[in-house]
């Protein structure tokens, strides 16, 4: 069953061939982020992950630009952080459950960011919460909240130090540094750094990559990743028994033996 349209110009929603396209649409703003798109960004992540046709997510922004964090013009007025923000949201528990942040860390479906232009703040903590980075040439991530009398809100503070070691994580942080991409590559930001015109192309063919494998193979071990972040080394293997038990009996556990024999692609079902 299709996506279903996206409710807000802010974000645009394509599915091609099991692989759902998220793109940021806010380019006059470098698409910083706005209420209506964190929104309808959490609700199409959530559901593409609901959506068994869909085996892989690619994140990227419109423009020249992937995010810029927060709208800061917009706190100004009547957008995320302003004082009617502020006060709509004081009597109310604290709860991020269905922010982007927690969907992107809590959803199985791989995320592939697809990082053109700049990613700065909150843009910057969105791409650690995607499992695969690709930047293109020109791209960069800013950890510039120490300039704005903020901390990264969404996350940054847990992921950075775990996928760069403390003291790279504080170094960004601390000295508010903005990182060109080769640079995200060496320091483990990120995965891959092509040129401009290719980023879109060489996302695409990662995901397709990832769509062509065996579903419930590719999202338990991201879950048991995840897991693992936080379990000792014997619950982890506990853990991995339990879904491996379940994954022999499956008919894409036969699928792949079968298509090794015979030496030929496998066409994995999902079940």
């Amino acid at each position: 069953m299709p996506l279903s349209p996206s409710t807000t110009d802010e974000l645009i929603v394509e599915e091609q061939d099991r692989i759902a396209v998220f793109t940021l649409n806010r380019p006059e703003r470098l698409n910083a982020i706005s209420r209506p798109m964190l929104n309808e960004l959490s609700a199409k992540l959530v559901e593409a992950n609901k959506d068994e046709a869909i085996r892989c997510i690619v994140l990227t922004g419109a423009g020249k630009g992937f995010c810029s964090g927060l709208d800061l013009q917009a706190a100004g007025r009547d957008g995320i952080g302003s004082n009617e923000d502020r006060r709509r949201r004081a009597s109310q528990l604290f709860d991020l459950r269905d922010s982007p942040i927690n969907v992107l860390w809590s959803i199985d479906t791989p995320v592939i960011c697809a990082i053109n232009g700049a990613a700065a703040g909150y843009g910057m903590d969105m791409t650690l919460l995607c499992d695969m980075r690709i930047m293109g040439a020109s791209a960069k991530m800013a950890a510039v909240t120490a300039k704005r009398n903020v901390v990264p809100e969404s996350g940054g503070t847990w992921l950075l130090p775990r996928l760069i070691g403390w003291g790279k994580a504080a170094e960004l942080y601390y000295r508010a540094r903005t990182v060109m991409a080769e640079e995200c590559v060496e320091m483990g930001l990120a995965n891959t750094v092509v040129p401009d015109d290719e980023l879109m192309a060489t996302a695409m063919q990662w995901a397709r990559e990832v769509a062509d494998n065996a579903p419930v193979s590719v999202q338990t071990t991201k879950r048991m990743m995840r897991m693992g972040l936080e379990e000792s080394y014997d619950t982890a293997v506990d853990h991995l028994m339990m879904h491996l038990a379940r994954m022999f009996q499956m008919e894409d556990f036969q699928e792949g033996v079968q298509a090794f024999k015979e030496r030929r692609k496998p066409d994995f079902k999902g079940y």
